[in-house]
């Protein structure tokens, strides 16, 4: 984690100070624009930045570059299913079905505990509804499980994100419970790992106490995850093209990238 860093423009060059010490980068470095990259999904963070965006009128709270990554896996992969926990405002499942459209394949079905009902009739009156299917349930619950996998068909092939409740044991019983869906080449993804570096931190509208989040999110869930599950790996994607040194993506979801193998 970057505790510090000093940008001088003239001279061309970084400072950037962790717990491991003080390093001198050029600004040209992948180096110094990861250091930055934290910077700015920390204080994105606490400014609510991905609260801005919108998919298709409706609200969409996820980092555009997750987007943009998750896109490049959906149309390599071309599944059947897009299952996703979590709605919110629905601007996701838009996301996901709009590339469903352009793919001229696939649907999705959205999860939550709660579906507000102005947010049921947004999504129920827009142009993506046809692409995707509603289920108001606990996400753990046996029965809404079930469901899932009721409107599943045989041979499907099946993508799953995890966006819903956060914490570790959460998110646990959520991999347990649907990874049996995933096929093999897929994935199932833990949104949201960030929070581990996100701890301590507070936003300019919310004072609650979060320094349980090192420990208590989704990323450390999906390592333990992949220790305990031989047919899972943690694979972040590679870039689909890349002409840059970089080769990690700025992400809300690090280490959360769980590929099924077998």
């Amino acid at each position: 984690m970057v505790d510090k860093l000093e940008i001088d423009w003239e001279s061309g060059q970084a400072r950037i100070g962790s717990s491991k010490g003080v390093i001198q980068c050029p600004i040209d470095s992948p180096e110094t624009f990861r250091a930055l990259s934290d910077a700015w999904l920390k204080c994105g963070w606490q400014n609510k930045q991905v609260y801005t965006f919108t998919w298709m009128g409706r609200p969409v709270i996820q980092l555009p570059e997750d987007m943009v990554r998750t896109q490049e896996v959906l149309y390599r992969l071309r599944p059947d299913v897009i299952v996703e926990t979590g709605i919110a405002h629905g601007g996701s499942l838009i996301f996901y079905a709009s590339l469903c459209k352009m793919f001229g394949k696939g649907r999705v079905i959205g999860v939550d505990i709660e579906i507000r009902p102005q947010n049921r009739a947004a999504l129920e009156s827009h142009e993506m509804f046809d692409c995707i299917e509603l289920l108001e349930g606990d996400s753990n619950a046996l029965e809404t499980v079930e469901q899932v996998k009721s409107m599943i068909r045989p041979n499907e092939t099946v993508f799953v994100m995890l966006d819903g409740n956060h914490t570790r044991d959460h998110v646990a019983q959520e991999l347990k419970n649907y990874s049996p869906l995933v096929t093999v080449g897929s994935y199932i993804v833990a949104a949201d790992g960030l929070m581990q570096e996100l701890a301590g931190l507070k936003r300019f509208d919310d004072d609650r106490p979060n320094d349980d989040w090192r420990t208590n999110n989704p990323q450390v869930a999906a390592q333990a995850f992949a220790k305990e599950n031989p047919n899972f790996i943690l694979e972040t994607p590679e870039f689909e093209f890349n002409e840059s040194p970089l080769t990690d993506p700025v992400t809300y979801a690090p280490g959360g990238w769980l590929k099924r193998i077998r």
